[in-house]
């Protein structure tokens, strides 16, 4: 039986756990693949920290660079994370002509070209099951369950801590800061939630899922991205009352020669698969030609569920280095030139829920509406809810399908009528 080594690079949460299951599953890996794969190498910083992990004597090193260097080593692993030094040793380690694992999405999503270019020049494969989803294997669904497929849509709740605020606010009526406190006591949340909280964790995935699907990867600055970081509890309350869970969804779809890519708070029916994905877990929905839709759930974070599809990720290689073979030898496939475009915000349709602060008199709910009609945009349901202060009352209103630009600029005549008291909150449905 051959032997390919591995070696990783950031002996952090997950680099940890890749490892523990290296060293734990290797003789039930050795049966299922028929090659034996042996973890020769680690580097960090900090190689004195108890990881909990029992790292054989020789392993641990501070130097990165002769991981890469070691003749033993055909595998490297990134788990640094970030585009800074990770982008670097996962350069040198293609350019050295070794496979490369990652799970970082940043690095992917900002600077993938360049990453799976050099994979191409060297003719070796790079692996990023772990980037989108954790331990959902939507990349590999993606990449080869439905290649035979033309991607119509991708339908995704890929960030657990916004899925967990998300899941808090609606169940027990708290408010966004109380929840996220707690999400960060619990270990859910970074100490500085940015990423998360406002979309752009999100909005990495969707750039990748987007070369996946349809061969060209916009850049973060061309996605329309919106966090929950404003997410009011009335308005999930609201939802809840005509029937609708809000989710921050990732929306990849095509239409005709345009794809819309976007992250946004969404309203999703009771009824939908994805409404009921809750607390830390992710899903992806993916609707293909052929197979119509499937979907894929599970824990989209966390040390081990990511550390099974890294693991998966090396399995896979070291069963094609054992047989002189790889399998994306061009790079990625999905880097290729596409057929397809950007779909320009404005330019997109979608359904929308709507709260407006109206005032309260006669006649301007009708001015609300006449000025909806003349954008083209038309009103499916809408309630006044419980009586407000100053003279005026909260009217949410369901709109059907319209017009990004011509719903922004009806919203804008509104306000500027004087019929409302602040910006209407608009959000997107499905």
């Amino acid at each position: 039986m051959k032997q390919i080594g591995v070696g990783i690079l950031g002996f952090g949460t997950v680099g940890a756990g890749v490892a523990d299951g290296l060293l734990k599953h290797r003789d039930v890996m050795a049966k299922r693949l028929d090659v034996d794969i042996a973890l020769k190498r680690i580097a960090d910083l900090d190689i004195t920290t108890d990881r909990g992990v029992a790292v054989p004597e020789g392993v641990l090193t501070t130097d990165a660079s002769s991981v890469i260097a070691d003749p033993d080593v055909r595998i490297v692993v990134e788990t640094i994370g970030g585009t800074g030094i990770a982008k670097k040793l996962v350069l040198d380690a293609l350019n050295a002509k070794k496979c490369v694992v990652t799970a970082n999405k940043k690095l992917l999503a900002e600077h993938g070209r360049e990453i799976f270019d050099a994979a191409a020049a060297n003719g070796v494969d790079i692996y990023f099951g772990a980037s989108v989803g954790g331990g959902i294997p939507i990349i590999r669904v993606l990449r080869e369950g439905l290649a035979g497929n033309e991607i119509e849509s991708i339908h995704g709740i890929l960030n657990g801590t916004c899925n967990y605020i998300l899941t808090r606010m609606e169940n027990e009526g708290l408010p966004f800061d109380v929840v996220l406190k707690d999400a960060q006591r619990l270990g859910y949340a970074e100490a500085d939630p940015s990423l998360d909280i406002d979309g752009f964790d999100t909005a990495h995935k969707a750039c990748i899922l987007t070369a996946l699907a349809y061969g060209f990867q916009p850049t973060l600055d061309q996605v329309q991205v919106e966090g929950i970081r404003n997410l009011s509890g009335t308005d999930v309350r609201y939802a809840a009352d005509f029937g609708y869970r809000i989710k921050l969804l990732a929306v990849v779809a095509r239409d005709g020669d345009e794809v819309e890519v976007g992250v946004h708070p969404t309203l999703i029916p009771f009824s939908h698969m994805l409404a009921n994905v809750n607390d830390a877990f992710n899903a992806a929905m993916v609707k293909g030609d052929m197979s119509d839709y499937t979907m894929y759930y599970g824990r989209g974070a966390g040390r081990q569920p990511t550390a099974s599809t890294v693991v998966g990720d090396i399995g896979d290689i070291a069963r094609n280095l054992a047989h002189g073979e790889t399998r994306y030898v061009r790079g990625a496939p999905c880097y290729a030139e596409g057929n397809v475009r950007l779909r320009a915000a404005g330019d997109i349709f979608s359904k929308s829920y709507v709260r407006f602060m109206v005032a309260d008199r006669p006649g301007a709910f009708g001015l609300i509406a006449t000025i909806l009609g003349k954008h083209c945009v038309s009103i499916s349901a809408a309630t006044q809810k419980e009586s407000g202060e100053s003279g005026f009352v909260p009217v949410v209103a369901l709109m059907h399908r319209a017009k990004a630009s011509a719903l922004e600029a009806a919203l804008a005549e509104i306000k500027a009528s004087g019929v409302v008291s602040e910006d209407p909150i608009r959000l997107r449905m499905i």
